[in-house]
């Protein structure tokens, strides 16, 4: 049981941390975020900011190598831009948390998705059945008009993990979700720090093929036991839904900053969310590490 957090879920109130979005490159920026801005720069130095310091949290943890950060000890992987990033600055501005929202069409191919390379996946008993739990959630995401989307990248410091802040983050990256359009997801989420137990509360969900669980595994390349979790935009955790309604208004007046030349505000709904990830990623709420 995760004895970190009370059971019941904190009441919503302003951090003293300053919370920042990154525009996945690709997308156009909802209406919603009224304060979206074009930043090419800016944009630049807080995502090499956001994978240094991802890289020496992780390391630290023993998640991964020094051999996964590139000279610069940033961990940079392909799939950072081309999601969008809800951000946790401390008073100097610097990254003191992340999360990662990254949206595919609902059509997506299993072999596109992060947890295709997770240890379940090369599993010979349960390959077919973490395929089958994939495709059903994307019949269902399918059905809705709604995208589908992987969680992950999230990291955050630790004298801030036995705090709120970290649930911050994760309603953060639910209330970006529902702005950007209806959508079904999944989050490969370690067991390391509670990460799986505090996605659990506020609203992730065990994988079923039929009337199977799929079960905690073992991955020996993050050395830590994971889950796979499902999420619905639509669906968070009762406790938490005035928080992220107070989450999502205060997105409004949050700064989005995005690397495209032009600012392009759309209004989002549930077609428009599906079909502009046909073919890309649109949107990041495993916590999977990588």
């Amino acid at each position: 049981m995760n004895t970190a957090f009370s059971m019941r879920a904190p009441a919503p109130r302003t951090s003293s941390r300053r919370m920042v979005v990154l525009a996945c490159q690709r997308s156009e920026v909802p209406s919603e975020l009224a304060s979206a801005r074009s930043a090419r720069n800016e944009y630049d130095e807080l995502m090499a900011e956001m994978q240094r310091f991802r890289g020496e949290t992780y390391l630290r943890d023993g998640a991964i190598t020094k051999a996964d950060l590139d000279s610069e000890g940033r961990h940079n992987v392909s799939v950072d831009y081309r999601s969008w990033h809800v951000l946790s600055l401390n008073r100097e501005g610097n990254v003191c948390g992340c999360i990662r929202n990254t949206t595919y069409a609902n059509d997506v191919s299993f072999s596109s998705l992060g947890v295709s390379k997770s240890a379940l996946a090369d599993s010979d008993i349960w390959n077919r059945k973490l395929r089958a739990a994939i495709e059903h959630e994307k019949r269902i995401a399918k059905r809705r008009e709604a995208a589908f989307y992987e969680v992950g990248g999230w990291a955050i410091c630790e004298d801030l993990r036995r705090t709120t802040e970290g649930i911050r983050l994760a309603l953060a990256a639910f209330a970006l979700a529902q702005i950007l359009g209806p959508a079904v997801g999944i989050a490969t989420a370690t067991v390391r720090h509670h990460s799986a137990g505090v996605l659990r509360r506020t609203g992730g969900r065990s994988l079923y093929v039929g009337e199977t669980e799929l079960p905690r595994y073992y991955d020996p390349r993050y050395g830590c036991d994971m889950e796979i979790l499902r999420f619905d935009s639509a669906a968070p955790d009762p406790r938490f839904q005035p928080w992220i309604s107070q989450l999502r208004t205060e997105m409004s007046e949050v700064d989005v900053i995005t690397a495209r030349r032009e600012v392009r505000s759309a209004a989002f709904g549930p077609k428009s969310a599906a079909t502009d990830a046909v073919g890309q990623v649109i949107t990041t709420l495993a916590l999977q590490v990588g």
